[in-house]
């Protein structure tokens, strides 16, 4: 499926931001299953130093920087990304976890070491007490791995309560898991907390997911919103995708942009600046299905 993705950020500052220098993750994620035709950021004002690399987990990261006064930055990217859903795999056939667990111990391929380092805890997911007792039922003796991750799946989009007021990018995960509420980051944080506990490995997945309006609503441009979903490793498959805000796993209506331990290594946008004194942020996306007589020549910038 061929997907059109924006993504805008607008700050709006009090007073002139002097100096400042941004980092932004908003590069669809090239992979076997998702091919980007095309991608451009338009940023606003220009930017006096405008640089491209791939950082440490393999994300395509865009750093720029402003030496001239300005009170607004605009940066807008636009994307059109082809996705298909990968193979589907049988559940009950995959290994038990406690066998992935201890080959992530024991083993020390390359590969496997890459996985490994996702067992740890990380700045927002720690080892709260609660996570093993809640990730039990679904963890038990001998089950097959993506069995068990699966059934964790749909555990939490059962339990948890999806509320926009519940968190916010501050709130700690032991506090998640007592209300019973949040939103997508929270989540993937939760299930990426059950995982480690048990000794496996986990990432936290950053995207899009094409949304539809309710039956008999109009579709309102720009309404939806970044996406967050999890992956767990296990032998000879590599990396599995499973999204517990929707309890499904994700096919060709996920885009990829970035992969990392949690949300403090995939941040769309962040920065440093230099005055600017209060200021707002705004941010919209939007994800249509492009049809073939909507398709445009690919470009990247």
């Amino acid at each position: 499926m061929k997907l059109r993705v924006s993504h805008r950020t607008r700050y709006q500052y009090g007073a002139p931001v002097t100096t400042s220098h941004h980092e932004a993750r908003i590069a669809p994620r090239e992979s076997e299953h998702q091919r980007t035709i095309s991608h451009d950021v338009e940023i606003t004002p220009a930017p006096n130093v405008r640089r491209r690399r791939v950082d440490y987990f393999g994300n395509r990261t865009l750093h720029f920087s402003f030496s001239e006064p300005h009170r607004a930055l605009d940066v807008v990217a636009a994307s059109v990304v082809d996705v298909e859903s990968p193979p589907t795999n049988d559940l009950r056939r995959s290994p038990p976890w406690e066998a992935v667990a201890e080959r992530l111990r024991t083993d020390r391929r390359r590969d496997v070491l890459d996985a490994y380092e996702t067992t740890f805890e990380s700045a927002f997911v720690k080892r709260v007490p609660g996570l093993s007792a809640y990730a039990r039922p679904s963890f038990t003796p001998g089950r097959p791995i993506l069995e068990a991750v699966r059934d964790l799946t749909r555990r939490v989009h059962a339990d948890f309560k999806y509320d926009t007021r519940a968190t916010d990018v501050s709130t700690p995960l032991g506090e998640v898991l007592v209300r019973r509420s949040g939103v997508c980051q929270d989540f993937a944080h939760l299930m990426i907390g059950c995982l480690r506990t048990y000794g496996l490995g986990a990432r936290y997945v950053s995207g899009y997911l094409l949304t539809r309006p309710p039956e008999g609503k109009p579709r309102l441009v720009g309404a939806d919103a970044s996406h967050a979903w999890v992956a767990t490793w296990l032998p000879e498959l590599g990396w599995v995708d499973f999204d517990p805000t929707n309890d499904l796993i994700p096919g060709e209506e996920h885009v990829t942009v970035a992969v990392g331990r949690d949300f403090d290594d995939v941040t769309p946008l962040r920065g440093v600046i230099l005055g600017g004194g209060q200021h707002t942020v705004e941010v919209s996306v939007d994800v249509q299905r492009v049809e073939p007589a909507d398709e445009s020549p690919p470009r990247s910038r």
